[in-house]
């Protein structure tokens, strides 16, 4: 018997895990998932438990390649534990469950609990009606039922936090299918978000991730279309707030309020993830894109000239059906006159319940994996270029967890730079923590980090380090949490390699 089996004999607490596939939506709403079991009383198994715990949640995603047989494969790994354990329980929520409802109790019975986007508060009664009863319980609601940040959180960071201003997606891009599983935009009040950010820094978090599916389209459900400019601006005015960084806008609603805010906030940092999706025309009507490449690269020249310094990285997808030739020489002509400090990019693969899996003209896999490789290459050339600019200046550096794998090797630290490029730098002989400062020279670069190899030039220890420390020295006595998958503790990156591709933005 396991010590989870004994606990769970002699009446303990019940123990949870949370997987998590896909986007900063499902990351986030993680977060609310880990906060609703912790307020239940569950608390979370310890590292490595890998599927031991008393309820094993999946948090789903609906647009990556295969994300069902990957489901269904876990859950399958599951079952035999599931067998040998009475009173374990398996909840399976997120966009894959909001789209395939009662699909995956009739695949995986073994399950207890679906839930979907709209609805995840509900998951401590789902389980506790499951157990009871003794039966599967499906309940998938079709509109939103309480803005998530209204709900219980257990932050990954104690140091910086993403904050929803909006759920939904008002867009209708033909390779997309995630407006019609998290529905259509919602904005939350200006007063409730900036209420949330001056309650996470009153607890030591000194930088935070404004999150929607299209930020800057925020404000048009409370009627005021320059509302995303003005929340940056208020971002401003809070007192111990030092960052301030959003994901992901739209060009089609990218304004220069917006660019002026940007330019004119201290506290905004100089980053911009502006998704492309394709440079040709033509393909960007058929995705549904409302913007087209001069537009596209007018946003980009105006934000160049208001910030100078400003980091901007991009979506791209390769082999979008009836992609020609001539259309992919138009995406890399757009990545040679934008310059993209990184870029994440996708081959197309059809994504089912979407108007583009239904085109005709798809393009044959070996002509898209040769189109992405052109990419790829091209703009690991323009990341480096662009990353040996920064070798000589001096950057202000927050200290970050987890971000640098070669650290303990090294004998280095890692941090973020005000645009977000990551550093590692040489470990200095004053402790710093995760969420201090650090000033530091860059004396290299390579295409996805910076090096500071001399001596840190000064250290500025931080009320987000002592917030750090704290929760730290309070967790010493306790389990270690197993993680709900991204962003790894520490500062919140734009888009993860590993989140991204929504195509949402």
């Amino acid at each position: 018997m396991s010590s989870i089996d004994r606990s769970q004999a002699a009446g303990g607490t019940r123990t949870y895990e949370v997987r998590t596939y896909g986007c900063q939506m499902n990351v986030h709403d993680s977060e609310r998932l880990a906060g609703l079991l912790e307020d239940a009383g569950y608390v979370r198994a310890p590292e490595g438990s890998d599927g031991d715990a008393d309820v094993v949640v999946f948090n789903t995603c609906a647009v990556r390649e295969n994300a069902d047989n990957k489901l269904y494969g876990n859950l399958g790994h599951l079952a035999p534990k599931k067998a040998r354990r009475p009173g374990m329980q398996i909840a399976v929520g997120g966009c894959l469950a909001q789209k395939d409802r009662d699909t995956i109790v009739k695949r995986a019975p073994w399950v207890d609990v679906v839930f979907g986007t709209h609805n995840i508060g509900k998951l401590p009664v789902l389980l506790e009606r499951a157990r009871v009863q003794q039966e599967a319980q499906v309940e998938i609601a079709e509109s939103l039922e309480a803005f998530p940040s209204t709900l219980p959180t257990r932050r990954e960071s104690a140091y910086a936090a993403w904050v929803s201003i909006s759920v939904g997606c008002n867009n209708t891009c033909t390779f997309c299918i995630v407006p019609a599983l998290r529905g259509k935009e919602k904005d939350r009040r200006p007063g409730d978000i900036l209420a949330e950010i001056e309650a996470l820094v009153a607890e030591g978090v000194s930088e935070i991730t404004l999150l929607g599916q299209n930020v800057n389209a925020y404000g048009l459900d409370i009627g005021d279309r320059e509302a995303f400019s003005k929340l940056l601006r208020a971002c401003g005015k809070i007192d111990g707030l030092e960052r301030v960084r959003f994901t992901s806008p739209h060009p089609r609603d990218f304004t220069d309020d917006v660019i002026a805010a940007m330019a004119e906030t201290p506290n905004v940092m100089p980053q911009l993830h502006m998704p492309l999706q394709s440079g040709s025309d033509a393909i960007l009507k058929a995705m549904r894109r409302s913007y087209r490449q001069e537009r596209f690269l007018g946003i980009i020249e105006k934000v160049r000239a208001a910030i100078p310094h400003a980091a901007i990285s991009t979506d791209i997808i390769v082999g979008f059906p009836g992609e020609t030739e001539e259309d992919f020489q138009q995406t890399l002509h757009v990545v040679r006159e934008a310059r993209f400090a990184q870029a994440f990019t996708f081959q197309y693969s059809k994504r089912p319940g979407t108007p583009a899996a239904e085109m005709d003209n798809q393009i044959p896999k070996q002509v898209v994996q040769e189109r992405y490789e052109r990419l790829v290459a091209l703009q690991e050339e323009i990341s480096w270029e662009e990353n040996k600019k920064q070798v000589g200046r001096t950057l202000e550096l927050m200290v970050a967890e987890g971000e640098g794998r070669k650290d303990d090797t090294t004998q280095r630290l890692s941090g973020r730079a005000p645009d977000n490029r990551l550093v590692h730098f040489t470990k200095p002989e004053q402790q710093v923590r995760p969420g201090d400062m650090v000033t530091v020279e860059v004396t290299y670069a390579a295409p996805h980090h910076l090096l500071a190899e001399g001596p840190v030039l000064d250290v500025r220890r931080t009320r987000a380090g002592d917030a750090w420390e704290k929760r730290n020295t309070e967790q010493a006595a306790q389990p270690t949490g197993v993680m709900l998958g991204l962003p790894k503790v520490g500062v919140p990156e734009p888009l993860p390699a590993a989140a991204s591709g929504c195509g949402c933005d």
